[in-house]
């Protein structure tokens, strides 16, 4: 397969191509990063999420790019072995002294993959291993900013401090009272730590980046008081009136995590060290993988490489096998667990049931907008692969004849290895939930009632951002850690703006009345919300409930009127933050839901 050997200038060379396509690539999602500031101060909302799409499609740009650039200038399908263990080993003395070398390895992986065979996905020619170290890395350059500021404010300081600490962002859109939210601010401060009893080490700690994402800007840190370290938030946004606040402080890890979820849309920061950022908001959510805080930065490539790195290691130190995935079983996706890894694995099905009329190609797409899309915390990031090795003896012989079934055109047994291997062509893994339909068989009273008005305010979530969810049935919801319900089903989801909501027609005679078959024409994209409910209400508690929080979703004027503010060009807010948790509880909130909706 590589019969030609490069002398060692070409293979520099060719680490120099290499290296010159990532930095172009870094440089481009920086300016797209870093240019979230001025779009958060012009309140752009439209081009806020334009760009967090467009951010998205960079990284394959640029690697089809690079191997494009390979392939005319170097012939390199025709490379030796060799001449790619010394274009790699070249590659290696490029990143000495990067300031991205991590993510830069990941580019390496990316292109090759492109251009070897599978069986060459070993560390001799890419990089299994990280081989430079991303500990305290340091921009020297003059004018640099540090990654984090620390302040050390005294008992008579600490309102003025709070004030410094936001106006060195140098945000250009004027706040409506700094002075003020800085009062709220230390006063939820002294709430939490019990009162102001500093230590000698007693300081604030700010990550040099503002964290932007929807219409909400956020300042992330943490203070240190002897031997306690409170992870803490302030969520910064367009007031009422025009003008930037402060609108509530969060605090702890648990709300760290709730910001940070895989369910919500990546973060826009400007970062020269992404690894130093990971660094210390990984100090900040300890529980949380450093896969998961690259993918929540925008670095969702380098994020799946470090996923699969964590997954190989797993597999090494256990001994389950994967298995079909508990719950009921989907029409177009098989779904297969690890009991062991918290997460499922999704293969799109070879052929689906009469009443699915869609394609491997449709179904793709809507993974793809949800990728690009606003998440809103309710829709679970999932992290695409392609030809992914799986020792078969680790594979219960229920769920081969599954995959084989089903998914048989995606399916390769290899055995060049020296062991039985089974490749899955193409598949999603997201966060494994309880199926919310299991989770309401087990939920006592409270807990039932607690997950069926979640299960509305995730549809509503869904709605303020512009998604029908489509298939509404419980199993299409799962409950995270955390009591959330989340949506993860979207082979049939929509653009809210694409679908026409109708009331089911009067029947114009008795015939039509009690015909049995619907009477009325339907439409492609015709929904009709009344009819929702005998197939999501048929349990007499769990109806009460729902007809006590989330009636309106059984209304077509619902529906419309979200549609129809979303075309006017309204933008809704939706923060991860309780609305008890707003410094100022009487602002207005810009959508109407039912009581403890998470919308501010």
């Amino acid at each position: 397969m590589f019969p030609h050997r490069l002398t060692d200038s070409r293979a520099f060379a060719i680490a120099q191509a290499l290296i010159d396509g990532f930095n172009r690539h870094y440089r481009l999602f920086r300016e797209t990063s870093a240019a979230a500031k001025q779009r958060f101060e012009r309140a752009d909302w439209h081009g806020q999420q334009r760009a967090q799409a467009q951010r998205i499609e960079y990284y394959d740009l640029r690697v089809n790019e690079a191997v494009d650039r390979l392939r005319s200038e170097f012939q390199v399908d025709e490379l030796s072995q060799d001449s790619w263990q010394q274009a790699k080993l070249h590659y290696i003395g490029l990143l000495t002294d990067h300031h991205q070398p991590e993510l830069a390895e990941t580019f390496f992986n990316s292109v090759t993959a492109k251009l070897l065979h599978r069986s060459y996905y070993r560390n001799d020619f890419i990089f299994v291993r990280p081989a430079v170290s991303t500990e305290y890395i340091e921009d020297d350059a003059p004018g640099a900013l540090p990654t984090y500021r620390a302040y050390y404010p005294t008992r008579e300081n600490l309102r003025q401090t709070w004030a410094r600490i936001v106006h060195n962002f140098q945000l250009q859109h004027g706040f409506e009272d700094l002075e003020r939210d800085a009062e709220h601010v230390v006063q939820a401060m002294l709430s939490e730590l019990g009162g102001f009893r500093p230590r000698a080490n007693f300081q604030i700690q700010v990550l040099s980046s503002l964290f932007y994402r929807n219409k909400g800007a956020y300042l992330v840190g943490k203070i240190i008081n002897g031997f306690v370290e409170t992870p803490l938030a302030l969520p910064i946004l367009h007031g009422p009136r025009g003008k930037l606040v402060i609108d509530a402080a969060l605090f702890g890890e648990d709300d760290l995590l709730m910001i940070f979820s895989y369910a919500r849309a990546y973060f826009m920061v400007d970062m020269e060290i992404p690894s130093a950022y990971v660094q210390f908001l990984h100090g900040l959510m300890p529980r949380k993988p450093r896969a998961e805080l690259y993918n929540s930065l925008g670095l969702q490539k380098h994020g799946k490489n470090l996923f699969y790195r964590d997954f190989l290691a797993h597999l090494r130190h256990s001994g389950d096998k994967f298995r079909i995935a508990p719950g009921i079983k989907g029409m177009v996706m098989l779904v297969f667990d690890l009991p062991s890894f918290p997460y499922v694995f999704k293969v799109i099905k070879d052929f689906y049931p009469a009443q699915k009329e869609t394609t491997r190609e449709r179904i793709q797409s809507k993974y793809l907008l949800v990728k690009q899309h606003d998440r809103v915390g309710r829709m679970a990031d999932t992290l695409e692969y392609s030809k992914v090795a799986f020792p078969r003896h680790r594979f219960e012989e229920e769920l081969v004849r599954e995959l084989q079934h089903f998914c048989g055109s995606l399916l390769e047994e290899d055995g060049r290895s020296g062991q039985d291997t089974l490749v899955i062509k193409h598949l999603y893994i997201e966060r494994r939930m309880i199926p919310l339909n299991i989770y309401l068989q087990e939920a006592s009273p409270e807990q039932m009632a607690h997950a069926v008005v979640e299960y509305g305010n995730a549809i509503k979530d869904l709605v303020a951002a512009n998604i029908f969810p489509g298939d509404m049935l419980w199993k299409n919801f799962g409950v995270t850690r955390h009591g959330k319900v989340v949506f993860y089903d979207y082979d049939e989801i929509e653009y809210l703006t694409d679908c026409h909501f109708r009331r089911v027609p009067t029947p114009r005679n008795e015939e039509e009345e009690m015909s049995g078959e619907i009477w009325y024409s339907v439409g492609p994209k015709d929904v009709f919300p009344e009819t929702f409910g005998p197939f999501l209400l048929g349990n007499d508690r769990v109806r009460e409930v729902f007809m006590a929080h989330h009636a309106d979703l059984l209304d077509a004027a619902f529906w419309q009127g979200h549609k129809d503010h979303i075309l006017a060009g309204h933008v809704h807010d939706v923060f991860p933050y309780e609305p008890t948790r707003r410094f100022a509880a009487g602002r207005p909130r810009p959508i109407s839901t039912a009581q403890g909706a998470n919308h501010v």
